[in-house]
């Protein structure tokens, strides 16, 4: 596994590189993330993971700081997935200056749900994401990069900025990975208390029993949903939970369902200081 920290170093490693899979990371790596590399190996003539904790989509409130740094663990386990380059560029790398540039998503699928609880964090996203595509990608015709399923209104939203920039990339989704127990896999989990670990899982429950129910209302979903919603948020609440949203929503756009919508469920709540979210399709 060939390792690099700066751009000119990553273009060198790819020079002989036609079609690139590229996986973006934070770091701290767990199953789910090497579920995405052993995803973008088959894709691609190099594989390459990038490590890089992203300032710009944490607010000033959030754990930037104290997010977990795992370097040589992560290093062993891309090693043993196959990984071909790491891109692990340090922030002046990546931001040699100022970051006045940024790409603004479209605010009707990026100021609502995360965007709304999570202010330009999607700002913040997208221009690493673009900033990333274009290190890996300059002068390839094609290539593809994979993200989790996990973050669905990330994966949506970072479609739709390759698809208007016209971008040479194919965004792919990788299924969500999931604990034994059913708990979605994120690097945030080990913020979790032994207890809160064990109580966790509730997200997910909540979520499935939300999707029951819109299932079962069918065509009368519109009128129902907001009802349906509010019962979510309480029976976490009562748990002890602090929900920002459980919501059911159209798959196309995420917005407020019809009758006969493809549907999603989506929630994101704080246990104690751990802030998890999570999805299904329905």
């Amino acid at each position: 596994m060939h390792i690099v920290h700066s751009i000119p170093d990553l273009r060198a490693a790819l020079a002989a590189c036609s079609k690139p899979a590229f996986v973006p990371t934070m770091g701290n790596l767990h199953d789910g993330h090497l579920a995405l590399v052993h995803q973008a190996r088959p894709l691609g003539d190099t594989t390459v993971v990038s490590i890089f904790v992203n300032r710009l989509q944490f607010l000033p409130h959030e754990d930037f700081d104290s997010y977990p740094r795992t370097w040589e663990a992560d290093c062993a386990k891309l090693q043993a997935a196959g990984c071909d380059v790491l891109f692990a560029p340090r922030e002046n790398d990546l931001y040699p200056e100022p970051q006045t540039f940024k790409v603004q998503p479209d605010p009707l699928l990026a100021d609502i749900l995360e965007g709304h609880f999570r202010p330009g964090f999607f700002t913040g996203v997208c221009t690493v994401v673009m900033k990333l595509l274009c290190a890996v990608f300059a002068g390839k015709a094609s290539g593809s990069a994979v993200f989790g399923q996990k973050d669905y209104q990330q994966l949506m939203v970072l479609r739709r900025m390759a698809q208007q920039f016209a971008l040479p990339v194919d965004i792919v989704t990788s299924p969500t990975q999931r604990a034994a127990d059913g708990l979605a896999l994120s690097s945030r989990n080990g913020y979790l208390s032994e207890a809160e670990r064990t109580e966790a899982v509730q997200l997910s429950l909540a979520l499935r029993a939300l999707g029951r129910e819109a299932v079962a209302a069918a065509h009368a979903l519109p009128a129902q949903v907001a009802t349906l919603e509010q019962r979510a948020l309480q029976a976490l609440t009562v748990r002890g939970w602090q929900p920002d949203y459980l919501t059911v929503r159209r798959r196309t756009d995420l917005q407020t369902p019809g009758p006969g919508d493809a549907l999603v469920v989506l929630g994101a709540a704080r246990l104690g200081r751990t802030r998890l979210i999570d999805n299904f399709e329905i």
